[in-house]
């Protein structure tokens, strides 16, 4: 398996944090790329899939935009227009509600949480496979040490 300075070709960093910060910049972008390509079936984006999550785990809840926004892994994305070209192919539906006519509910439909759990499948394949050189402990490990980074 490549290291980090074999796969952008370049021999030394300034520290170990800087090889650090480069490899999870790096990581990030190839599991994206993974994922990218496994939803392309289902023409959904990473960030349309994470709403699609968002919404299936509110379990019939309704969501608001900015709801979404907050649990969003991307926060950068425009939640409003990737709700609306969910909306366009059928995955959710959006409703006035009817206590605050100001406010719009976001709820999932049958359509969305088949596709949504039928990607979900293809995308677990396509990423764990790429995983296959590690095992529960050494995920566990690296999630507690993601975790601690972020402080």
């Amino acid at each position: 398996m490549p290291t980090i300075e074999e796969e952008i070709q370049q021999p030394t960093f300034s520290s170990p944090a800087h090889r650090a910060q480069v490899n999870v910049l790096y990581t990030a972008a190839w599991i994206d790329q993974q994922t990218t390509v496994a939803l392309r079936q289902f023409g959904l984006s990473v960030q349309q899939f994470n709403i699609l999550r968002i919404l299936r785990g509110r379990a019939g809840n309704p969501a608001t935009v900015k709801l979404l926004t907050e649990r969003m892994i991307d926060k950068m994305s425009n939640a409003s227009r990737l709700v609306d070209k969910l909306k366009d192919k059928g995955y959710v539906e959006r409703q006035e509600c009817p206590s605050d006519r100001r406010r719009v509910d976001i709820f999932i439909t049958e359509e969305g949480l088949r596709v949504v759990g039928e990607a979900s499948v293809a995308v677990e394949e396509a990423v764990l496979h790429k995983f296959k050189n590690l095992d529960n402990d050494d995920f566990n490990q690296l999630s507690g040490l993601l975790d601690r980074m972020r402080g």
